[in-house]
């Protein structure tokens, strides 16, 4: 009798398990996040560039002791996040011997619908249309290439592109390349960065 009841009891436990993971399936079916399609990372390149990053001597700065041609190098990106309005580019020496680095370019207000810039765009030719470009610290605006002083080391030079979520920022034409950062880094959704090396 005693097997009986024993048997009964584990009978009912199973049952009541049983139900309860039952219950719990379809609440547990509902919580599982579903997938979503990822795009992948926000990406630069610059194809210009040379075997380990260095920057050829076209790309440098053509004065201050400097023998290059001074054209901006060519630049590809990809997968900006979704809302990109429009885009900017800098490039940015922090090696350079001033205690604040070294504003090489400045160009904002590129479309939205840019992969990338053409090499020379930062000199005025085929640049996007409505771009616009802030003052380098040559004194200059548009682009002004690499010229460390001779014999340091290779300087690094951060080449950053910006999507922004406005399509056109609210600075005035005399702005400097730090008030113009300032505005680009509020105005953010994603940055892609890429860093050459030059030295001579």
């Amino acid at each position: 009798m005693s097997i009986s009841r024993t048997s009964f009891a584990v009978a009912v436990l199973v049952l009541g398990a049983a139900s309860i993971v039952g219950a719990q399936a379809p609440k547990a079916q509902k919580d599982k996040p579903k997938a979503t399609h990822v795009t992948g990372h926000f990406k630069l390149t610059a194809p210009d560039f040379v075997s380990k990053g260095r920057i050829a001597l076209i790309h440098a700065y053509n004065g201050m002791g400097c023998s290059g041609q001074n054209i901006s190098p060519a630049l590809e990106w990809a997968n900006a996040p979704a809302g990109t309005k429009s885009f900017a580019v800098t490039m940015y020496d922090p090696d350079a011997p001033t205690g604040s680095g070294w504003w090489h370019w400045v160009m904002y207000n590129i479309p939205a619908d840019a992969t990338g810039l053409v090499a020379g765009a930062g000199n005025g030719r085929n640049a996007p249309r409505g771009s616009a470009q802030g003052p380098t610290d040559f004194g200059t605006k548009g682009y002004g290439g690499p010229c460390p002083p001779q014999g340091d080391k290779p300087h690094h030079y951060h080449i950053t592109v910006f999507a922004l979520k406005t399509d056109k920022l609210a600075v005035p034409g005399n702005a400097t390349s730090a008030y113009i950062g300032f505005n680009l880094n509020a105005n953010k959704l994603a940055t892609a960065r890429v860093t050459g090396l030059y030295g001579r």
